[in-house]
This record gives structure tokens, C-alpha cells and sequence, in this order.
């Protein structure tokens, strides 16, 4: 089950988009692409698709206050605006012009956004209903595409973790501070690797060792995250 994250334990970066925001830019994306009938979203509508259990990683609890003040950073920065008419507000997200993708690296990025890190294949499978793509190799490419972006990469191949077979891609335009904290482990593990291709077993379990390590601190760090919020809601 994926972990539920209020907003009191959202990274609130001035230079990456917080958890929320990054949720109300993905959940826009895809909206428009799934359910164009009602896009764009009103803010009722906005905030169920945020919430909702399914096809989301980690589960948010968003408020209508805390996504009207995520709605304004967004809009600063040009990825998301308010469409007049009509009695009730609506928004709509700029997220393919304002980072200058393809709508093929758009369904990419949105499924990042929502789903958290995933191999290449499961990108493949989960962006079926945005963009359907010939195979993973033309998913790889848009994914290569997007890393060496400029100024600034949108994505990222992460290590391969051991015992894995493929390595996964996550998106760097922001997210929860678990999710940041599993990064920087990764890149832990990444300094760690042995450069020599004969390198010996012994540092290969020494390696190893030090994953695990990093592994079980971001589970403790989860573990915080959810007593906190079980404190947080007593409190209340």
C-alpha cells in the first residue's frame, strides 16, 4: 500500500515544486488527456483527482487551502492558469509549452509525477491511456531525451538497485521528502559502486551492505512520517 502524506510533511523547496504541486500538475496533465469532457478541472474536481487511492504514489490528503496555495506558485511559474467563464473556477496546466516537451515526453513526466520512480517497461504500461508508445525502446528514448534537457534535466536513470534487473527513472521537478531522501540514497549507492571491472566479491557485498543500510533508514524515515501525522490527527 503506498503511504499517505499530509501536507504538514510536504517539501516546501523554493526551487522544486512541493509534493502538492507537483500532484496538481500531474493530476491536471493527465485529466486533460483522460477525461477532456470535463477539462479544465474546477477546483473540487481538482483536488479528488489528487486524493484519489488509485494510480497514485505516495496517496496524498490535499485541502482545498493547501491546493489554492500550490495553484498560485504554479501559476507564477507559468504552469498553470485560471480559465474564465462559467460560474465555478476553473484550472489548466501549461506544462508541455512551458518546458518545451513533446506530448510523448509529457505522458512520461506525468506518470513520474504521479506514480513516483518506475522502469521504463512499467512507464510503458502506465502511460497507455495518455500516449501509446511502439515499445520501450521508444520510451528510453523520450526518457534520454528529457535527462539531457537544458538548462536543467526533467528526469533521471537511478542506479540499478541489487537483485534487480532494470534500472527505474524518476522525475526531478519535485516531490515528497521521502521520495527525495530515496533518491539520495540511490546516489549513495552510486558512489559506492566499484569503477574496476574486476572488482571483488568482497566490496560487491560491502556495497550491498551499505544499500541496505540506506534502505532501512528511509523505512524508519516512513515510519516517522506516518507516526507524526497519527500524532498530528490526535492533536486535532
Amino acid at each position: 500500500m503506498s503511504p499517505t502524506i499530509n501536507e504538514a510533511t510536504m517539501n516546501d523547496s523554493s526551487e522544486q515544486l512541493s509534493a502538492i504541486e507537483t500532484r496538481i500538475l500531474g493530476t491536471l496533465c493527465e485529466k486533460e488527456r483522460t477525461v477532456p469532457d470535463t477539462y479544465p478541472l474546477s477546483l473540487n474536481a481538482l483536488i479528488a483527482g489528487c486524493n484519489q487511492k488509485t494510480s497514485r504514489s505516495p496517496v496524498l490528503e490535499v485541502s482545498e487551502a493547501g491546493a489554492l496555495r500550490a495553484l498560485e506558485t504554479l501559476k507564477e511559474r507559468g504552469l498553470v492558469s485560471e480559465v474564465s467563464g462559467g460560474r465555478v473556477l476553473r484550472f489548466a496546466q501549461h506544462m508541455e509549452k512551458a518546458l518545451g516537451l513533446s506530448r510523448p515526453a509529457a505522458a512520461l513526466l506525468t506518470v513520474l509525477l504521479l506514480r513516483g520512480a518506475q522502469t521504463a517497461g512499467e512507464l510503458r504500461l502506465n502511460a497507455e491511456r495518455l500516449h501509446g508508445f511502439a515499445d520501450i525502446s521508444s520510451v528510453e528514448a523520450y526518457l534520454e531525451e528529457m535527462a539531457a534537457k537544458q538548462p536543467a534535466a526533467l528526469v533521471r536513470e537511478l542506479p540499478r538497485a541489487p537483485g534487480t534487473r532494470e534500472t527505474r527513472w524518476c522525475q526531478l521537478l519535485g516531490g515528497d521528502a521521502a521520495a527525495n531522501m530515496a533518491v539520495n540514497a540511490a546516489d549513495n549507492a552510486a558512489a559506492a559502486t566499484p569503477t574496476r571491472s574486476d572488482a571483488t566479491t568482497g566490496a560487491n557485498d560491502d556495497l550491498a551492505a551499505r544499500v541496505a543500510v540506506l534502505e532501512s533508514e528511509v523505512r524508519e524515515l516512513r515510519a516517522l512520517v506516518e507516526s507524526l501525522q497519527l500524532l498530528s490527527g490526535k492533536a486535532d
